[in-house]
């Protein structure tokens, strides 16, 4: 007596082998830059949720084909109606766990146990890991915060250092460039966006999130 089918069983395979994947380009890849742990939330569960999902919507048999092409619509959907706006690196691999999960689910043959899939899944794998990882390495992601500044006199190409170290030294940030945008003469105010080596633990993604400045504001200058 077999208590699970071998399609079900090389199921279980890809989606240990989909986990372990998505776990290392999550961990080991995204968080360590961004520190961000509801991102790192959402990854993971999405991942597990889209692979369920596109394996299950396989056994449909003669639905297969149109419920596969309402579930990816639905899928790839969520990057564009959503709340908050997305950055483009979280969003990049929010694509890339979506799209390893879709292909791990249905990647399977469904007349039984075939390590030959596998093999292949493997191998896609690690050539996603290992370019996302060369990426990452070669790309220096530098972390950007949006500023509403006060002092409207050092916003000019000429003080450009003075503006700097005053930065540098009000908010604390290891400050490598400052743009300038939008000007304020009434309010004394000017938009300037701050490009940061991030430290550990830095979270000013999802703090700009909660305090956004109009993007029309921002125009360099």
């Amino acid at each position: 007596m077999e208590f699970i089918s071998a399609d079900f069983a090389q199921m279980l395979v890809r989606f240990v082998l989909c986990l372990v994947v998505n776990l290392v380009l999550i961990d080991r890849l995204y968080y360590p830059k961004s520190k961000r742990r509801d991102f790192y939330f959402t990854y993971l569960l999405t991942s597990i949720a889209v692979f369920f999902l596109m394996f299950f919507m396989m056994s449909m048999k003669a639905k297969a084909t149109m419920g596969i092409g309402i579930g990816l619509f639905g899928i790839f959907s969520i990057m564009r109606f959503r709340t908050d706006a997305m950055p483009v690196r979280e969003m990049t691999y929010l694509f890339l766990i979506i799209s390893l999960s879709v292909i791990s689910a249905i990647s399977g043959d469904r007349d039984g146990f075939d390590w030959v899939r596998i093999t292949e899944l493997a191998v896609t794998d690690v050539i996603v890991l290992f370019i996302t990882w060369l990426c990452e390495r070669r790309l220096k992601v530098k972390a950007t915060k949006l500023i509403q500044y006060d002092r409207v006199e050092l916003a000019v190409p000429q003080r450009y250092n003075e503006l700097l170290d005053d930065l540098k030294t009000r908010t604390g940030l290891d400050i490598i460039k400052v743009e300038v945008g939008g000007i304020d003469f009434l309010k004394d105010s000017v938009v300037l966006k701050v490009f940061y080596n991030p430290t550990h633990g830095d979270s000013s993604t999802s703090v700009d999130d909660q305090f956004k400045i109009r993007q029309s504001q921002f125009r360099e200058v």
